[in-house]
C-alpha cells in the first residue's frame, strides 16, 4: 500500500463510507475507503507541489475512490493555465462517477476563457460519460454571468444521449441558466427544445432553486411537459 494510501485509511470513516455508497451505485463499494472531503482538500493542500505528489498524479489510474477525488483537487491547486489543462485532460477519462467529476474545479483553466472554450467544444462531443459531463459542468460553472453568450445553452441543447448523468447535468446546467439568464433560456422550454425528460428535470430544479423568483417558478410550472 502506498503511503497516500496509508494516509487515507487513517482517516476512514465507516459509517460515512456507507453513506457515499449510497450515493454513487456507479462506484463498486470496495474502492470507497470513507473519508470526508473536508479531509482529502487539506491533504491535497499538504501534498501540493510535492515529488510525492508528482508521483501520484503520474499514477493513474487510481485503485480508490478519495483517490481520484485526491488528484481532482490537487489539479485544482495548480496555478498555470497549460499545465492544468494537460492534467485535466489526462485525467478526465478516469473519471467513473458524478461526484469525483463536479469536484473537479480548477481555477486556473479560466484564467484563458477562450482556450478553455476549444476545450468545452471537444469534451461535449466526447462519448465519455464523465468528460461530457465536465464540459456541461464548466460552461455552468463559468458561463453563465458576464462571459454568458447564447451559444452555449445552444451547444447544451442540442446534447443527445441516453446516460442518465449526462442528461441530469444537462439539466442542472439550464436551471442554473434560468436563475442567472432567464430570457434568453426561456424559449428552450416555451418550444420544447430539450429532451421531455431533461425538460421537466430542469422545470424540477428550478422549481426547487431559490434563486429563482416565485412568479418565474409558476410559469415554468406550466411548462412542464406530457411523458411520452
Amino acid at each position: 500500500m502506498t503511503e497516500i494510501q496509508n494516509r487515507l485509511f487513517s482517516m476512514q470513516d465507516a459509517v460515512y463510507r456507507d453513506f457515499q455508497c449510497r450515493l454513487m451505485p456507479t462506484v463498486p463499494p470496495e474502492t470507497v475507503i470513507g473519508v470526508r472531503t473536508p479531509a482529502l482538500r487539506a491533504l491535497a493542500k499538504e501534498f501540493s507541489g510535492t515529488a510525492d505528489a508528482a508521483a501520484f498524479l503520474a499514477a493513474l489510474p487510481h485503485r480508490y475512490y478519495e483517490e481520484n477525488n485526491l488528484h481532482g483537487f490537487l489539479l485544482c491547486r495548480i496555478r498555470d493555465f497549460d499545465a492544468c489543462l494537460e492534467q485535466v485532460e489526462r485525467f478526465l477519462p478516469w473519471i467513473d462517477n458524478w461526484a469525483t467529476c463536479d469536484g473537479l474545479a480548477p481555477g486556473a483553466l479560466i484564467r484563458r476563457p477562450d482556450a478553455l472554450l476549444e476545450s468545452i467544444g471537444r469534451w461535449l462531443d466526447s462519448a465519455h460519460t464523465y468528460t461530457r459531463r465536465f464540459g456541461i459542468g464548466c460552461l455552468m460553472r463559468w458561463f453563465l454571468d458576464d462571459r454568458f453568450l447564447p451559444a452555449y445553452p445552444e451547444a447544451v441543447a442540442a446534447i443527445r444521449s441516453d446516460e442518465y448523468y449526462v442528461n441530469m447535468m444537462i439539466a442542472w446546467y439550464f436551471a442554473t441558466a434560468l436563475a442567472k439568464q432567464y430570457d434568453a433560456v426561456l424559449p428552450y422550454l416555451e418550444q420544447n427544445r430539450l429532451d421531455p425528460w431533461v425538460h421537466n428535470k430542469t422545470i424540477q430544479k428550478a422549481c426547487e432553486s431559490y434563486r429563482v423568483p416565485q412568479a418565474h417558478k409558476a410559469y415554468l410550472k406550466g411548462l412542464k411537459a406530457a411523458p411520452r
